[in-house]
């Protein structure tokens, strides 16, 4: 008798036909929620179902500003600072505290840089940098009183995507993915988009941030690039038609689930899910990014032209994947970490993103999609209100204990200002949140208990908001 190219006789092979013979309904009944959670996460609905909350949001778009904007130069006025400039910070504030590179030099307060001006209905005082983000204010919910745990900019970013600092964990986008499942059957559930200012070198970005961690790495995020081909190796080799390329899909997924049929992996079901996906994305992910479509009015609105690879482009682009089911579209935009020329710098960063959230904004609300769509805007951290001094070029370190950020739509109340740091801007002091209570917000928004999202991983009940403790921030909420 021929042997088999490869033994089934393996633990998971036995176990898996367990439950195809006559003892499958008692097996099924061991396995209990496990079993049901991994069937229902091969469905397009994901595994959270049903919904144990009103669903305010069905997706999130989620800017990143990447290397910790300055508040003081952005969304929280500071009077007190500008009236003791140059004068020492009081110890009292910052004794015993963490900084990152001002550990241990003499600590100057350091006035905001540019002036602020009232906006919208209820007069909120933001930057006069960002002009067209104070003309949708009344649309904005700003956060003065957010804070984190991480200092530096990996660890941070890893934080504030995974709600853990350590590499490994899945990120928001992987959970969001994996819980509700994509409405798109030709695009991923999970877009990443990255756009750099130019001038310095800025902090690099991981793929890590957007990675599915534990999870299945079919919940993953799927980068697509500003400028040239949009995904590596979409299009087809020379001489291969998409019928021809089409039936290699299908040949190979039959080999697939012929093994999985056997050895009962669930890298393999990713593995299927992939190839399908990348067949139906050499259709989708060309007409996607085609922005020549869109009319005059809208390029206008966003300060775009078709192909120029901007944040203005990726923004319109998010509006795109909205429209076409996409659950969760995270957009970075880098080069905002001013330890010097914060005076030169920050204005061309605010220049290049202020636009175009301001039409994201407006475009999703004049098309009924912004009630249910939840857009954040942040950093990884804040900066220091003390002056980092390079040289005489001044700028701001990192700082954990007070940042702003905004959210938008997804039944968030406009117009509103939550929180608030000291009269120094140093720590926040009313309606303190935390990133876990950042998490926990997105999700029950998007109809997520964060408490019993969880999965089981090295022992324990792992979930997005951690084990520290999360509040849902239920006063910003509509």
């Amino acid at each position: 008798m021929m042997p088999f190219p490869f033994s089934p006789h393996t633990r998971r092979a036995f176990l898996g036909k367990v439950t195809q013979g006559v003892g499958a309904v008692a097996f099924a009944s061991l396995l209990g929620r496990t079993t049901a959670r991994a069937a229902s996460a091969a469905s397009a609905r994901g595994v959270v179902w049903p919904l144990p909350l009103p669903q305010k949001a069905k997706r999130v778009i989620w800017l990143t500003m990447a290397g910790g904007p300055s508040q003081f130069e952005t969304f929280d006025p500071k009077p007190k600072l500008a009236a003791m400039h140059g004068e020492p910070m009081p110890e009292s504030l910052t004794r015993g505290q963490q900084l990152a590179q001002l550990q241990g030099q003499k600590l100057v307060c350091h006035a905001p840089q540019f002036p602020f001006a009232k906006f919208g209905k209820n007069q909120t005082e933001i930057s006069t940098l960002l002009p067209h983000l104070g003309g949708v204010i009344d649309d904005i919910c700003l956060i003065r009183s957010m804070t984190t745990d991480a200092i530096n900019h990996d660890p941070a970013h890893m934080f504030m995507n995974t709600g853990a600092q350590i590499a490994g964990r899945p990120s928001m986008g992987a959970w969001v993915n994996y819980g509700l499942g994509s409405e798109s059957e030709n695009l991923p559930g999970f877009v990443v988009m990255v756009t750099t200012g130019p001038g310095r070198s800025p902090q690099p970005i991981a793929t890590r941030q957007w990675s599915s961690g534990f999870l299945p790495s079919r919940f993953q995020g799927v980068q697509l690039h500003s400028r040239g081909d949009a995904v590596h190796y979409l299009s087809n080799p020379g001489q291969t038609t998409r019928a021809q390329q089409g039936a290699d899909v299908r040949a190979i997924t039959e080999l697939n689930r012929e093994h999985d049929a056997w050895v009962h992996d669930p890298e393999i079901a990713t593995r299927i899910a992939q190839y399908e996906m990348a067949f139906q994305m050499q259709a989708s992910v060309p007409e996607l990014m085609d922005l020549r479509g869109e009319d005059a009015r809208t390029l206008a609105l966003y300060g775009c032209t078709p192909g120029d690879g901007s944040f203005a482009a990726n923004c319109l682009l998010a509006r795109r994947l909205v429209e076409r089911g996409v659950r969760f579209i995270q957009l970075y935009h880098r080069d905002w970490d001013h330890h010097s020329l914060l005076r030169e710098e920050l204005p061309l960063r605010c220049k290049e993103t202020d636009q175009a959230a301001a039409a994201l904004i407006t475009d999703l609300k004049q098309r009924g999609m912004l009630d249910e769509t939840l857009v954040v805007w942040t950093g990884e951290f804040g900066r220091t209100p003390m002056s980092q001094d390079n040289k005489g070029t001044a700028g701001r370190d990192h700082h954990n204990k007070s940042m702003s950020m905004w959210l938008a739509g997804g039944g968030v109340k406009g117009g509103i200002v939550h929180g608030a740091t000291d009269e120094l801007g140093y720590a926040a002091v009313e309606d303190v949140c935390t990133v876990h209570d950042l998490h926990a917000t997105m999700l029950h928004q998007l109809g997520i208990r964060h408490d019993a999202f969880t999965v089981k991983f090295q022992g324990l009940d792992a979930k997005l908001t951690g084990v520290e403790g999360a509040n849902v921030i239920e006063k910003i909420l509509a």
